[in-house]
């Protein structure tokens, strides 16, 4: 027979309790769910109700929960939901992965929100060279991104360079009407997005215009020592390995780079590598470089999102297990 527990938590205060159970009891509906237990909240009472062993996980999730709202930090169901996966199923304190605020813009506090973006993190702030690869809205971009405006603002480096191959334009590129900039604009988007939710225009436009923040494809990186700077290359898995070499080899004293893509996304020829590719079995035996891989539990973007990127991936397993199944066709002989 199962035994139930009820156990008891003072909240200590009416912000902290409505944060807590959020509008119309959105977080309390959704910690319900996640954690397998009646929560009753009496005014700054919690009260949990379920199986003895439910309960006792809950009770640790939750105080992970309120800690990341005593410290002050706005809370949604989007949010809810992001701690539970980690209290639930994972080794990662919430407090920890939440507690970590990489870079503040008009009161939006940007950090990681998953354990591996948490590692992640630590790992650029530990590494000259740090890769994150995994699929889309992982926050791989948007995360370095971050860093490296908080690390230039903070002087631990002198500029900020982002680049990325411009793969669709290919060796048409220098036919394209207009400045190098217009042609390659389309590809630098995301990069400018990012960059606009953590800086005012006005500032992005300044820093941009004095070569403090520079945005170039990366053919232009080539022959070129880069000092005293934050680089990021995005969209890696469309790099050759040489590209990929010559990119690496731009390192310079007082430089960190990081290295951003997704493997399932690669628009290359088929006949051609991939650099991002073969960089595991290149580079993993180097001290100061670290490789940090995402999966769709660390998708920020809506929840189908994440969804989407499961089902894709386990369509792909499905396929390549087909393959290695399929038995061998029969040599054929003459008559």
């Amino acid at each position: 027979m199962t035994r139930v527990t009820r156990t008891v938590i003072d909240l200590g205060g009416n912000n902290v309790a409505q944060a807590l159970a959020g509008e119309h009891d959105a977080h309390l509906k959704i910690l319900e769910r996640r954690l397998d237990c009646t929560l009753t909240l009496r005014g700054n009472v919690l009260i949990l109700e379920g199986p003895d062993e439910a309960v006792g996980r809950a009770r640790a999730a939750l105080e992970e929960l309120l800690t990341v709202i005593r410290s002050g930090r706005p809370v949604n169901p989007a949010m809810v939901e992001s701690l539970m996966d980690i209290a639930v199923n994972s080794s990662g304190k919430p407090s920890e992965v939440y507690g970590d605020i990489v870079w503040t813009h008009r009161g939006r506090q940007i950090g990681p929100r998953t354990v591996n973006q948490k590692l992640y993190v630590d790992a650029i702030r530990s590494n000259t060279i740090t890769f994150g690869i995994g699929p889309a809205g992982t926050g791989k971009t948007y995360l370095a991104t971050a860093m490296a405006v908080s690390a230039f603002f903070s002087k631990q480096v002198g500029r900020i360079i982002l680049t990325r191959p411009a793969v669709e334009a290919g060796e048409s590129l220098g036919f394209l009407p207009g400045t190098v900039s217009e042609k390659v604009d389309p590809y630098f988007r995301p990069l400018f997005d990012a960059l606009y939710d953590m800086m005012d225009g006005e500032k992005l436009a300044s820093l941009i215009e004095k070569g403090e923040i520079e945005v170039a494809p990366l053919a232009f990186m080539r022959g070129r020592t880069l000092n005293d700077s934050f680089i990021i290359l995005d969209e890696a898995q469309n790099t050759s390995p040489e590209q990929m070499k010559m990119f690496l080899t731009r390192l310079g004293f007082g430089a960190k780079m990081v290295v951003t893509g997704d493997v399932t996304q690669i628009d290359l020829p088929h006949s051609r590598t991939s650099g991002l590719v073969t960089v595991p079995e290149v580079l993993q035996e180097i001290e100061d470089i670290m490789i940090t891989r995402f999966d769709g539990h660390d998708v920020v973007r809506h929840k189908l999102v994440q969804r989407i990127v499961n089902a894709y991936k386990d369509h792909d397993d499905k396929l390549e297990a087909a393959k290695t199944r399929r038995p061998a066709a029969r040599p054929e002989h003459d008559a």
